[in-house]
Formats: structure tokens, C-alpha cells, sequence
């Protein structure tokens, strides 16, 4: 049973960081494209970053890009979204999702075969 868990949210203020870690099982998580994407209330959802499987390729949104770090440890089954200088802005829901697809685009994140429940980050002063 393939199962994606986030954690790692929470309150933070501007300027602050948060690390969410997602958790993987039922599913060999280096052979999967895995990503980030995020739902705001009142805002179209947006693909954060994604990670190609068995390359070293990343994409990330302009609105995210040089603040934000993507990273698996296929190891421990986990994926990682490092996020800095965080601005209100980027208050949302946070998926993580994982597809054996061979491509990483962000417009497609939540279309990938599997997702986590979410977690909350809330960047407010």
C-alpha cells in the first residue's frame, strides 16, 4: 500500500524557515519523480518543485526559486522541501506527490499518481 505523509509545518514568521519531510512507503522511491505543490485558500494551486527520478534534475517555481531546496534521501524513503526567507505569500496546504513519470513539470504535480493528506504552513507575524 503506497502511503506519502508530510510533516513539518506549522507557524512561522516572515523571513523564518521550515523543513517538511514526507514520508514514503509501498513504493521503491528512488525509481519515482517526486514533487511539492500547494493550495492557498482563494488561489489557484501551484506546483512548487519537483525532482526527476534517476537524475540529477530539479524545477522550481519563479515565485519559490533560490528560497526553497528540494531533496530525497532514497534511503530513508523520505522526501525533503527546505524552505527560507519564507513571505507570507507562501501560506498554503503542501502536498507531496510521487509518479513514476519521467518528467517533472510543475503545472502537473496534482495529477501524480499518488499524494499526501497536506500540511499546513502558515507564515504570519
Amino acid at each position: 500500500q503506497v502511503k506519502l505523509v508530510e510533516s513539518g509545518g506549522g507557524l512561522v514568521q516572515p523571513g523564518g524557515s521550515l523543513r517538511l519531510s514526507c514520508a514514503t512507503s509501498g513504493f521503491t522511491l528512488d525509481f519515482y519523480t517526486i514533487g511539492w505543490f500547494r493550495q492557498a485558500p482563494g488561489k489557484e494551486r501551484e506546483g512548487v518543485s519537483c525532482s526527476l527520478s534517476g537524475r540529477d534534475y530539479t524545477n522550481y517555481a519563479d515565485s519559490v526559486k533560490g528560497r526553497f531546496t528540494i531533496s530525497r534521501d532514497n534511503a530513508k524513503n523520505t522526501v525533503y522541501l527546505q524552505m527560507n526567507s519564507l513571505k507570507p505569500e507562501d501560506t498554503a496546504v503542501y502536498y507531496c506527490v510521487a509518479d513514476p513519470a519521467k518528467y517533472c513539470l510543475l503545472r502537473s504535480l496534482h495529477l501524480f499518481d499518488y499524494s499526501g493528506q497536506g500540511t499546513q504552513v502558515t507564515v504570519s507575524s
